[in-house]
């Protein structure tokens, strides 16, 4: 195949998986207004996002090797597949009155152990199919998936919550993940060649799925900023799942909050765009830091924010930068990894980002509705009421805020460390040159401390 034939089949693939997204998007919003409408707490909401994490934090590097060892595009059909199973047992509680919250879980635990396969087989194939020279565009392009479901889902999930209730929104989520599995099954990825450094991880299942980690441990500046980004996803993740529930609290309307949740991903596409058309350059880690230490000043804004006007303007610049430094960092790992390994590199990279997240999922709803909420209005309140109000959502606001300012922290600590500073330049690209002098010298070509 060609550099142009790889490019049609790599946008097929984008636009299917953002059709894909747009589905469960659009089931994902239809079951949180009716689960929130049904309890008033946000805690089962943070519960279904811990159960969507949870097979990721604990599954990655499972997903990593088979990425590697099988074709990876059979990799992402069953990882479909078995999402829409999940799918349709959902439709079945509903059509037979049986829907609860412990089987909504249940659900939503089996769609993510197949969804953990989707990732690491994707951004490996990416980088069979798209030339170093547009893999911050193609990376780019993305990280628009999402925010563009994001912007559609609501008003189509609307339309249809209507017109044929929850039921009819499920079908159509149903009928997306088909249409990704058809699509997958008539392209074709090609397989990268092996190298010598994915002979050295070949072995034992157990052997591979460490092969991951030490390709990172390997690069010690690497994995400590891998590490920070977990700490950071665990305070960014646990604040923002409190949207939903916050955005109601904070404008009594359906309607206003999905107007807003929105807004949100519009932001996200502009940034999308920004970076798709004008690349990264070579500082790459300085737009990461960066990006992050914005994104977190806003997050915390997002909380002092009280009007339909002001949320507004602060989530769509909080997540400005978000696909800016999700797409020039794997950018950067890409060019880094040799090709054969990716799925196992880019899964423990998954892993490790995303490893705290269950927690905060499993904390954050019981803070917000046994602690934070509750306090909204007594006595000692009045200290903070002057920057996140006494009304209701308050505490959520809070919550935030507090996320925002340690995030904005704990980031510029790590960006102050000169070698951080310095890790794009210290850590060689991949050349197949690079690889056959790692072979003759016995070592991982590694950034040392």
């Amino acid at each position: 195949m060609n550099i142009r034939q790889n490019l049609r089949t790599f946008y097929t693939l984008i636009l299917t998986q953002t059709f894909s997204q747009i589905g469960s998007r659009m089931t994902g919003l239809a079951l949180g207004i009716y689960v929130y409408n049904q309890t008033g707490e946000a805690t089962p909401l943070a519960l279904v996002a811990l159960f969507s994490f949870l097979p990721q934090a604990l599954m990655s590097s499972v997903a990593g090797v088979l990425a590697d060892r099988w074709d990876r595009r059979y990799v992402m059909v069953i990882s479909d597949a078995g999402q829409a199973l999940g799918t349709l047992i959902l439709l079945g509680t509903f059509l037979t009155g049986s829907f609860s919250l412990p089987l909504l879980y249940a659900i939503t635990l089996i769609q993510a152990v197949f969804g953990v396969f989707q990732g690491p087989a994707f951004q490996a194939s990416m980088t069979m199919l798209v030339p170093d020279s547009q893999r911050d565009r193609a990376n780019a392009i993305q990280q628009l998936t999402g925010p563009v479901a994001g912007v559609i889902a609501p008003a189509i999930a609307g339309v249809f919550y209507a017109a044929v209730g929850v039921n009819g929104v499920i079908l159509f989520d149903l009928f997306t993940f088909i249409v990704a599995v058809v699509v997958v099954l008539l392209v074709r990825i090609p397989r990268p060649i092996q190298t010598e450094i994915g002979k050295a991880m070949q072995g034992s299942f157990l052997k591979e799925m460490l092969g991951g980690f030490r390709f990172l441990l390997e690069r010690r500046t690497l994995f400590a900023v891998m590490l920070t980004m977990s700490l950071v996803n665990f305070l960014f993740s646990g604040a923002t799942i409190l949207f939903t529930p916050y955005l109601l609290a904070r404008t009594g309307s359906e309607a206003t909050m999905g107007i807003l949740l929105a807004i949100l991903d519009l932001g996200a596409i502009v940034g999308g765009i920004a970076i798709g058309v004008w690349g990264s350059g070579r500082f790459r880690i300085h737009l990461v830091m960066l990006g992050i230490l914005f994104g977190s000043l806003l997050l915390a804004l997002v909380g002092v924010s009280r009007t339909p006007l002001a949320l507004g303007v602060t989530l769509f610049a909080m997540t400005l930068p978000m696909p800016m430094v999700n797409a020039i960092f794997m950018s950067l790992m890409q060019a880094k990894t040799p090709p054969d390994i990716q799925g196992r590199v880019f899964a423990t990279i998954g892993q490790v980002a995303m490893l705290l997240i269950p927690l905060s999922y499993l904390v954050v709803g019981p803070l917000s509705d046994q602690v934070f909420e509750p306090a909204v209005g007594t006595p000692g309140w009045e200290r903070v009421a002057p920057l996140v109000g006494e009304s209701a959502g308050a505490g959520m606001g809070l919550i935030m805020v507090i996320a925002g300012v340690i995030v904005f922290g704990i980031t510029a600590l790590i960006y102050a460390i000169p070698r951080v500073r310095r890790l794009e330049s210290e850590l060689p690209d991949y050349t197949p040159e690079t690889n056959a002098k790692t072979v003759s010298t016995g070592e991982f070509a590694a950034v040392t401390e």
